[in-house]
């Protein structure tokens, strides 16, 4: 038994007089009397060795450690109380993952369907927002992040090669005319917040001069950038593997060929090293290298909602026509 793992009556205590602020409403959820509750309440305190609630006439409140600790347990509870809805509801070899909300939504779900053909037997669970996952409190299997790899103590690998390069629709590249890096000084530019390389970044290895306000259009989110570009608001600047998608379907289209574009690794394969030994784990990042890899091997959905759904990937699809 862990020596540092208080009693499970005292957590279960401690979680539901926190959630429902008061020590009478976690008795009567509990089934306890009040005093049994703060009895818990007080062991747990007294093994801590911190003081959780702020007694007072008026009732009770956390304390910041109290918070602090609130947020720990009630997510381990959380998981505690997943795992045994699957054991009941006799889910095996589920795995659960967690992405960046770009890349599931672009990347990710176009592929699930081969996916679950590939491993019929794993229950994928799948959840994305930019908030990086607390790998202790047994809610994630792997991750997928983007940005820079600084995770001490994960295991950290790139899914690809990324290759950052401006986009637009087809109309609009034959509309403005663009033909020249410098022809992209004139019309309005599409930012995504977020991105690891950004405008300023692609000008400058262009050795061209570029003012910010030139931007038309600031995103937060991938998806939502390169949508903009789909309707013809401008030219995004971002991944063609996270585009492979609207570039396909003939959305997007590259507006320069190979030769003008920044090669990166933003995404990551991230996990504790423990989790690699789950059969779940090492066969969903075996499936993720083998489509990075070979992304003609993959069945794009239609974000659009169009036909061609199972339309294989082609390699050169979305490639400019002869330009600089």
């Amino acid at each position: 038994m862990r020596s540092s793992f208080p009693p499970l009556s005292c957590l279960l205590a401690f979680e539901a007089s926190a959630r429902r602020g008061s020590f009478s409403a976690a008795a009567g959820e509990l089934h306890l009397t009040p005093s049994a509750v703060s009895h818990q309440i007080a062991k747990l305190e007294q093994l801590l060795e911190v003081r959780l609630f702020e007694r007072s006439v008026r009732g009770i409140a956390l304390t910041e450690a109290g918070r602090e600790y609130m947020g720990r347990v009630s997510l381990a509870l959380d998981a505690i109380s997943a795992a045994t809805d699957n054991v009941r509801k006799g889910v095996r070899n589920a795995l659960y993952v967690h992405a960046a909300p770009s890349f599931a939504s672009l990347w990710l779900m176009p592929r699930l369907a081969d996916f679950a053909q590939a491993h019929p037997g794993i229950a994928l669970s799948l959840s994305s927002s930019t908030v990086h996952s607390d790998f202790s409190s047994g809610q994630v299997d792997v991750e997928i992040r983007y940005g820079v790899p600084n995770w001490p103590h994960l295991h950290v690998q790139p899914v690809f090669e990324e290759r950052i390069q401006p986009l637009a629709s087809p109309a609009y590249i034959e509309q403005q005319d663009i033909r020249t890096p410098a022809d992209l000084l004139r019309v309005p530019l599409i930012q995504s917040v977020v991105n690891v390389v950004q405008w300023t970044d692609w000008f400058r290895s262009r050795k061209l001069d570029f003012s910010p306000g030139q931007f038309a259009y600031r995103f937060d989110r991938t998806s939502m950038a390169l949508d903009a570009a789909v309707q013809g608001l401008g030219v995004a600047l971002d991944s063609s593997s996270i585009a492979a998608g609207h570039l396909h379907h003939g959305r997007l289209k590259k507006v320069f060929d190979e030769r003008w574009c920044a090669k990166v690794e933003a995404h990551f394969l991230v996990c504790p090293q423990r989790h690699l030994q789950r059969d779940e784990v090492a066969n969903f990042i075996e499936w993720i290298h083998e489509h990075a890899a070979c992304p003609e091997r993959a069945v794009l959905a239609d974000p659009s909602g169009s036909s061609s759904r199972s339309a294989m990937l082609s390699g050169d699809n979305g490639s400019a026509r002869n330009r600089p």
